[in-house]
């Protein structure tokens, strides 16, 4: 069977945000598809939507912090994520797949390509290996663009609109 878009060496589709790059991205409102409560090892967000509550199906609100399952559905993330209109995203930068052209290209403010790989962390708090892929924060909304621009995080910053 081939790999879908964010397949990593694991296979799995829970890869934790480095809780430094949220810190130095300032405070977001929600985070669609957190964790579990009782499993999350920090918070991204004020408030947080898990597998549970299905995050994609529920009505987002504010500054949205968006690590979507990496998989097949990675995209619908993104989509709901462009209307809404005011987030952070961070997937794999796999810039030449269908959807990255749908939902990023065609939709997005801007991208930011980290310098090297970063690594994640497992859904124990505990620091991962590294992905088989570089990753991008996307951002939708000037403040986002700002937010990015000012965090002090290594990469390039490229507006597309």
């Amino acid at each position: 069977m081939g790999k879908s878009f964010n397949t990593n060496t694991n296979n799995t589709e829970e890869w934790l945000t480095p809780p430094e790059i949220i810190k130095s991205l300032g405070e977001f409102e929600l985070d669609p598809c957190s964790p579990e409560k009782n499993v999350r090892p920090w918070d991204t967000a004020k408030n947080h939507y898990s597998k549970s509550d299905n995050g994609l199906s529920k009505e987002w609100f504010g500054r949205i912090w968006c690590n979507p399952p990496y998989g097949r559905n990675t995209f619908l993330w993104l989509n709901k994520l462009a209307g809404h209109g005011n987030g952070i995203a961070l997937i794999f930068a796999r810039t030449e797949t269908k959807g990255f052209h749908e939902e990023i290209w065609n939709k997005a403010d801007a991208i930011f390509f980290f310098k090297g790989r970063i690594c994640f962390y497992h859904i124990n708090g505990n620091i991962g290996e590294r992905p088989n892929a570089a990753s991008c924060l996307v951002a939708y909304g000037r403040n986002n663009i700002e937010s990015i621009r000012n965090s002090g995080l290594t990469g390039k910053l490229v507006w597309i609109k």
